[in-house]
């Protein structure tokens, strides 16, 4: 699919419902093979959520760059997109372990990944991960937290991660221009103009809408915090996903400015265009 990230509700700017209504949603969005073969296919899209994800893929691999290799877990790895990166770029580096809690998802990344040896892939919650303590080397979880109870899910990840081990995790940036317009203006009219086109009587399929996740995404402060929590001490942050575009100026304008395809780099930041960045990744140790 070509369709943006899911609307988020930041904590602090107005969390619109339970976490068990998070869940839900989360795992509905995947349940079936055809979402899941959407959201692979998305990727290679030129919209605002292909370049979203294009972006955290390019941050995530330059953050494990430097790492020494070993067992890797991509906790909520979707249809494998991460790990079927490393496996065509770094075959020999890591032990790799994926799963998530959409069997659906791990059913397309088996598809994807038939090729690769030394691999696992299994159906498991975030927050109870079905590994022993001190399984892995690496642990990576992009695009998950903000479905889920972060601090448990921060838990299970430091529970199985060795010592001295390297986890890395993203997080919507609740604090960037880009986030504040499309939460707080942005949705609230497409689902206004919704409302009027039902009262117009515009047939369902082309009236406009947009969902309410009651997903949270946390600041930099507050992640760190948890992670400084359990031990974990951070080595690395960077914003990725750069852009001064608002919704729906940047549907406009991906389609014809594709840059970031071919210099990935330009959208990610660790210094003053950080604040720019619609997410960020954390490296602790």
């Amino acid at each position: 699919m070509e369709a943006d990230v899911p609307v988020i509700r930041s904590r602090r700017g107005g969390f619109t419902g339970r976490r068990e209504r998070a869940e839900t949603v989360a795992a509905a969005q995947y349940e079936t093979l055809t979402d899941a073969r959407r959201y692979a296919a998305s990727h290679q899209g030129w919209g605002p959520g292909a370049r979203y994800l294009h972006s955290r893929l390019h941050i995530v691999d330059e953050v494990l760059r430097d790492s020494r290799g070993g067992d890797l877990l991509d906790a909520g790895c979707g249809p494998g997109v991460l790990l079927r990166h490393l496996v065509d770029t770094r075959p020999a580096d890591f032990r790799m372990t994926g799963c998530d809690q959409s069997a659906a998802m791990i059913k397309v990344a088996r598809e994807r990944l038939a090729d690769a040896a030394d691999l696992r892939l299994t159906v498991a919650d975030i927050e109870k991960l079905p590994f022993p303590e001190g399984s892995f080397d690496v642990v990576v979880a992009m695009g998950v937290l903000e479905y889920t109870d972060a601090r448990r899910a921060l838990r299970e990840l430091a529970r199985v991660l060795r010592p001295g081990g390297l986890v890395v995790v993203t997080m919507l940036n609740p604090r960037s221009p880009y986030r504040l317009f499309e939460w707080s203006v942005y949705w609230p009219a497409v689902r206004l103009l919704g409302r009027v086109e039902r009262w117009a009587g515009t047939p369902p399929e082309r009236r406009h809408a947009a969902s309410r996740t009651g997903i949270r995404a946390l600041s930099r402060r507050r992640l760190c915090r948890l992670l400084g929590d359990l031990g974990l001490r951070p080595v690395d942050i960077a914003y990725y996903d750069v852009t001064p575009l608002l919704p729906p100026f940047d549907r406009l304008v991906r389609r014809w400015s594709r840059r970031w395809r071919e210099h990935p780099e330009t959208t990610v930041s660790r210094g003053a265009r950080r604040c720019l960045g619609t997410a960020y990744v954390v490296a602790a140790r």
